[in-house]
């Protein structure tokens, strides 16, 4: 949502927005104050921001019916749009490159938006996460690049199947897994969504799943482009993003120093800093993983760099995920964890809302009682730093991970402070 009032900020429209986080004058978080900072009305989501002046009332899928902006705005008979829907508007007039997938979308979408602007297609992208540097040093909302090109690459969400609201020119598809929906649900949909593209597809499941990918693997080697990011889930990411610029006409010379040249994205495998202890220093980072692949890729990722061990908290991002992946979370982290790796587990992040909320992390701990690992449960983040810090010595790197939760960068940077 910020990155869509991002964007509809500079196509020149006036906006405001609500926030849960504003009610009883609370502090907003970064990137509303971007927001405020450009101009944006911010109020609490109490119906106060449904005035005369507000021509449209824009949601996502998570806004409950009961939800006081949307009554005032169906009480003045405001049209209500839904994100998807109010950001493919948006975009029409310029040709869409919709970049969809269970794992990985979010940095597929900022290295094509960045490689395509480094060749000189100077797109308009609207992401689902920040890019490191697009924030203008706090100024704006990093997850979007304002472009004057004729081209717009956008992440597009499956998790409500909202997709189905963008009519892209190209497509660029990550994989396929069960997440929100069951993994043959989740094909049945991305091949709904390629059926009538008119231009390239880059579809990952066929590229990563079948005999024919070696070919662009090695099409790739021959660029001899170095990808910035680490993990072998981030070369198949700068692979599909090189494979859709060039499909698009990017100039082949370009492409290598274009993807080196990519900053990163917040909050997907980012080094913070480290935390400082007597003769050495543990490296912190802060991801956004949430599902069992996600988090795998993670943790093998840090694994590998850092072979004494690795203290990972992750906080469930809510009620409903944590029940349905329970099962593929508890064989994930029994697979992965070492005996000299940590996990942490606080308690499901409360969003508010109705929920059923008879399942939390300490459930998960339970299945985890035969990890090879050092399991820990903790009551909030603040028990949380206590135990990473008296980890640190043992291990090579912490990071904080898991989506939705704003207090977990907070935390990640926190523990770069000397105490």
């Amino acid at each position: 949502m910020s990155a869509l009032a991002q964007a509809y900020l500079e196509a020149g429209h006036a906006v405001s927005g609500s926030d849960r986080s504003l009610r009883d004058g609370g502090t907003p978080a970064p990137v509303l104050a971007a927001l405020a900072h450009q101009g944006v009305n911010l109020f609490p989501d109490d119906g106060s921001g449904v005035v005369d002046e507000v021509g449209r009332l824009v949601v996502s899928t998570a806004i409950e019916d009961d939800n006081r902006d949307l009554i005032a705005a169906r009480a003045r008979q405001l049209p209500v749009v839904h994100r998807a829907v109010a950001l493919s508007g948006l975009l029409a007039g310029r040709k869409l490159v919709a970049v969809a997938g269970t794992c990985g979308k979010s940095t597929v979408t900022a290295m094509l938006g960045h490689i395509m602007a480094a060749c000189g297609f100077d797109p308009l992208v609207v992401n689902g996460a920040q890019i490191v540097g697009w924030d203008a040093a706090g100024t704006r909302v990093g997850s979007v690049r304002h472009g004057d090109g004729e081209w717009a690459v956008a992440e597009v969400d499956e998790s409500d199947k909202s997709l189905t609201a963008f009519h892209p020119h190209a497509a660029v598809i990550t994989n396929a897994s069960a997440d929100h929906y069951s993994k043959a649900e989740m094909d049945e949909v991305f091949d709904a969504f390629v059926r009538d593209v008119p231009g390239p597809v880059i579809d990952g499941r066929v590229l990563f799943g079948k005999p024919g990918g070696a070919k662009a693997v090695e099409w790739f080697s021959g660029l001899a482009a170095r990808c910035p990011l680490p993990g072998a889930h981030n070369r198949s990411n700068a692979l599909l993003a090189l494979l859709m610029a060039d499909a698009l006409g990017a100039p082949r010379n370009l492409l290598g120093a274009a993807l080196e040249s990519f900053p990163g994205v917040e909050r997907r495998l980012q080094r913070v800093g480290s935390l400082m202890l007597e003769g050495r220093d543990v490296a912190v980072y802060d991801d956004y993983a949430h599902n069992p692949e996600k988090l795998h890729a993670m943790l093998t990722t840090l694994q590998e760099a850092f072979p004494q061990g690795v203290a990972a908290l992750w906080r469930p991002h809510g009620y409903a995920p944590l029940r349905k992946m329970m099962d593929a979370l508890a064989a994930m982290f029994r697979d992965a964890l070492r005996p000299q790796d940590v996990l942490v587990l606080p308690p499901v992040y409360d969003a508010g809302g109705t929920a059923d909320r008879s399942v939390n992390s300490g459930d998960l701990a339970l299945l985890l009682a035969d990890s090879a690992g050092t399991v820990v449960l903790v009551d909030d983040l603040t028990e949380a730093e206590t135990v990473l810090r008296s980890y640190a010595s043992a291990v090579g790197a912490i990071v904080t991970a898991g989506a939705r939760d704003p207090g977990l960068p907070v935390l990640a940077r926190r523990l770069c402070l000397i105490k």
